[in-house]
């Protein structure tokens, strides 16, 4: 049962990014906590998916979590 949770995960975020208007690392925390899994759970599956861990890094430079890193403009 927890396995298939996780299976929709990355889809669970990006629809939570559209449809609710949220930020990525708010639905990460939404999401962990509306399907009661920790967040450090989740971490090493942001880790292994560069798309997302890059959107959430790029999301907490600009919230200055994170220091900022040299981008190149596209």
């Amino acid at each position: 049962m927890i396995q298939t949770k996780f299976n929709n995960f990355f889809t669970d975020i990006e629809q939570l990014c559209l449809v609710k208007q949220m930020d990525y690392i708010d639905a990460v925390v939404y999401w962990c906590e509306e399907n009661d899994f920790e967040i450090e759970n989740v971490a090493a599956a942001i880790k292994a998916n560069d798309v997302l861990m890059s959107k959430i890094q790029i999301e907490a430079e600009n919230l200055n979590f994170l220091k900022k890193t040299a981008r190149l403009d596209i």
